[in-house]
């Protein structure tokens, strides 16, 4: 009708002007009056900048745009959301509350106080990934140096090669681990690695050092380069980092983000040469992130996720923080900030589910029915994870 086409206009007038007036991001000269209006829809916000997004978001997908996709998440989006990019031909993620409520934690931060801890925890398949995915894109775009470690377990399971470390006879090296590491490290901080020069000398074999004052590509080229020296390497990066982050003089912030972080302290399921399992602390990436766990550094955040799909040993049905870090991992992380990750409210199970037809991902003539959507509830209970799997099949 006349009365909806008017208001429809008006709404997307208002949003183009709050676009040009709010300086928020670099959107001022992106939008143009003139530019057709996209199909108004009630899942979505044509807000992709994570600093602008608030409370009105809430519930509604944005996009990341994909050459973001491809630079700060070479491995470091789940599984099945990757298939789902693929598959819609997009990357949406959803505005919740628990990212919006540590971004905007990390908007008020003060650089020059030691780092705050941030633990997202919550059921199986809540979404804790895609809250820390959504919280590392908002550092990602404003500016900060991201050490991203997609998933901790895998560093302390499926070891497909383990060398005695050169550096400490007790330690053990996981250089194709590492490797992988540094080379997703360097696709994402392209723009740092010739600005941070290292404060030390490193020696690596008897032939090979890198000297002081070069810079943190060529260390990170030394890694991956040299890969018996790579796990050594990565231990020098994090040093590096930690050194560096929040002094005046390198204006540099640092995000570290790491899934699965009750990994550190749980039990590993590499073995050594006599068959006794390897401890995490005996692992030179494992002993080196914890370091970065300490918060005695400053000018960035550390923030983490818990996961139980990784979780070696563990009751299925833990999720709390002190069941799931044990007695060492959560003395070991205090004082943090625990964020709970619920399922979907009935607002973002809406979203979600208009989403998912939208998408024609939902097709079963059933599953459009009011009926239809109240099974899916049932089936779903509005957990994230559960309502992907069985969208799938309908």
């Amino acid at each position: 009708t006349v009365l909806q086409l008017l208001s429809f206009e008006l709404m997307f007038v208002t949003h183009v002007r709050s676009l040009h007036t709010s300086g928020c991001g670099q959107q001022q000269e992106a939008v143009a009056v003139e530019t057709d209006p996209e199909p108004f829809s009630v899942f979505r916000t044509q807000e992709n900048d994570p600093a602008c997004q608030s409370e009105k978001h809430f519930g509604q997908y944005y996009t990341l745009p994909s050459a973001d996709v491809r630079t700060l998440f070479p491995h470091g989006l789940p599984r099945r959301f990757q298939q789902q990019v693929k598959t819609f031909n997009e990357a949406c993620v959803m505005v919740r509350q628990p990212a919006l409520e540590v971004i905007s934690c990390l908007k008020k931060t003060d650089n020059s106080k030691p780092a705050v801890r941030y633990l997202f925890y919550g059921l199986k398949g809540s979404g804790k990934t895609m809250s820390l995915c959504h919280t590392v894109h908002f550092c990602y775009t404003q500016g900060w140096l991201v050490l991203h470690i997609p998933d901790a377990h895998l560093w302390v399971k499926n070891c497909k090669e383990l060398l005695p470390s050169s550096y400490k006879t007790s330690r053990f090296d996981q250089p194709l681990q590492a490797t992988e590491w540094l080379r997703d490290f360097r696709t994402t901080n392209e723009k740092f690695l010739s600005k941070i020069k290292t404060t030390q000398r490193y020696m690596w074999t008897k032939r090979e050092f890198t000297e002081e004052g070069s810079s943190l590509g060529q260390l990170v080229e030394q890694g991956i380069t040299r890969v018996k020296s790579s796990s050594d390497v990565v231990g020098a990066v994090m040093k590096e980092l930690r050194l560096q982050s929040g002094q005046p003089e390198s204006n540099l912030r640092v995000a570290v983000a790491v899934d699965g972080v009750n990994a550190l302290w749980g039990r590993s399921t590499i073995k050594k040469e006599d068959k006794s399992a390897v401890d995490p602390e005996e692992l030179t990436l494992v002993c080196n992130l914890r370091k970065l766990m300490k918060n005695d550094w400053t000018g960035g955040a550390i923030i983490t996720t818990l996961s139980q799909t990784g979780s070696l040993y563990t009751s299925k049905s833990a999720y709390l923080p002190q069941e799931l870090l044990g007695e060492r991992g959560f003395d070991s992380m205090d004082p943090f900030i625990p964020v709970s990750v619920p399922n979907y409210s009935e607002k973002e199970f809406e979203s979600c589910y208009l989403y998912y037809k939208d998408r024609h991902w939902l097709q079963h003539p059933q599953s459009q029915t009011e009926d239809g959507k109240k099974e899916i509830i049932f089936l779903s209970n509005r957990n994230p994870a559960m309502l992907e799997r069985i969208c799938a099949f309908l």
